[in-house]
């Protein structure tokens, strides 16, 4: 179950192909051999009013949150964490080229007894392609 989270300060939406950086990060979370398709979710949520550092109307930002099940060693999060991050560092080095922006990436674990979930993907897509972890 990973859910990967992306707010976004508005002043990138011009910038940015939210929808390709999704379906590249997706492709990431999946490449890592840690998930299976129908457990991803890659959603970004756009934010309208915000303050960033010194308030120059051009200072960006993208804060990615990872969730996950409970379960995976520190090493296994890490690698996660840091093929996101690379990926994340990929898709967006044109704003790195100014002083105006900022990226941030969080992996969190989501205990078993307090998270409920019901998936109607997983059947469809195992039935087309199983993979051995969740």
């Amino acid at each position: 179950m990973p859910h990967l989270s992306m707010e976004y300060s508005a002043n990138l939406a011009d910038h940015v192909d939210l929808t390709g950086l999704c379906r590249q990060l997706n492709a990431t979370l999946l490449d890592t051999g840690f998930f299976e398709p129908g457990a991803i979710r890659v959603r970004t949520l756009r934010c309208d009013y915000y303050s960033v550092a010194d308030e120059l109307p051009e200072n960006a930002f993208l804060d990615a949150s990872l969730r996950i099940g409970e379960g995976r060693s520190e090493t296994d999060r890490q690698q996660m964490g840091e093929a996101l991050f690379a990926c994340l560092q990929a898709e967006l080095a044109e704003l790195f080229e100014t002083p105006h922006f900022c990226l941030s990436l969080e992996v969190r674990e989501i205990s078993r007894d307090l998270s409920w979930k019901k998936n109607a993907i997983h059947p469809r897509l195992r039935a087309k392609s199983p993979h051995t972890k969740s």
